[in-house]
């Protein structure tokens, strides 16, 4: 399997990203036997339970400040820039940003720091994957409603890895619904998982929820599940009124995905994340970057 490529957004260069546990995610998704270990343990719930108690506990603390070193993590972008002063290793991974470094822009904003991929027209999404790997969004949705929708809406992936910070926000604002959740296993949602089959989206747990907007129409957000993911946290206040880029929620350790799905001519998605997708790459962005008008 080859490296995860992506063009850093503020200088539009390629770079390779760096994956804790790239090796075994190969392994698990590329071999027969890695495959078996797969859909018998990993991609369970249990697992990823077993995990976050275990990034919950006090002997996680030691694995911070090696891991801020290893991916050489900017902790002056964050509120707390003392890793000794974390609980546990999740207290360190759902860390809130200092909202300074992170300047809100206009029109639609990237709701989490990771790496995207935008599609104007869900149909596109094809062309990204593998040949006959289809985004079935009546699964992905679970509702025959929503589903006709979002037909033929535009559609942005923002991946976040485990390194990445894990708060997400809103992109938009609006009337934010209530949250619901679908339940589904724990596969990784990495390139090198997805691949191999776009349908583990419509396969892991994830929620649903609506942000009604004056200028975007109804934006659909969903947050998606992953291995190690050991919860998906929700911190805002159902039916009010959110401001642009406000916090949403989080996710407890492991990587993980926030989908925006937009109804048929209510967005145009920006043309750099458009252009760099067709050419297969993500696209690292930022909070508060814009991503459509």
């Amino acid at each position: 399997m080859s490296e995860i490529r992506y063009i850093d957004r503020n200088t539009g260069k390629e770079k390779i990203e760096s994956v804790p546990g790239e090796g075994i995610m190969k392994w698990l998704y590329g071999s027969p036997i890695g495959k078996v270990a797969l859909n018998i343990l990993l991609k369970r719930k249990v697992t990823s339970t077993l995990g976050g108690w275990f990034m919950n506990s006090k002997a996680s603390k030691k694995r911070i400040q090696s891991f801020i070193a290893e991916y050489k993590i900017e902790m002056s972008d964050f509120l707390q820039t003392d890793a000794s002063k974390f609980k546990h290793f999740n207290d360190f991974f759902y860390r809130k940003i200092n909202p300074i470094k992170r300047p809100i822009g206009l029109g639609v904003v990237s709701p989490a720091d990771g790496k995207t991929l935008a599609f104007q027209s869900i149909s596109d999404s094809t062309t990204f994957f593998i040949k006959g790997s289809t985004f079935d969004l009546k699964r992905f949705i679970g509702t025959d409603y929503l589903a006709n929708k979002y037909e033929g809406g535009s559609m942005l992936i923002i991946r976040l890895a485990p390194t990445d910070y894990h708060r997400y926000h809103f992109p938009a604002k609006g009337i934010a619904s209530e949250t619901s959740i679908i339940k589904g296993y724990y596969y990784s949602v990495s390139p090198i998982a997805l691949r191999k089959s776009l349908e583990l989206f419509c396969e892991n747990k994830r929620t649903v929820s609506t942000l009604e907007t004056e200028s975007y129409g109804d934006i659909l957000i969903s947050e998606v599940g992953a291995t190690m993911v050991g919860s998906i946290l929700q911190t805002y206040k159902v039916n009010s009124i959110v401001k642009l880029g406000s916090e949403k929620g989080y996710f407890a350790f492991g990587g993980s995905t926030v989908v925006l799905l937009f109804e048929k001519g209510k967005v145009k998605i920006s043309d750099d994340l458009i252009q760099n997708t067709k050419k297969g790459f993500e696209t690292q962005v930022l909070i508060g970057q814009t991503i459509g008008d």
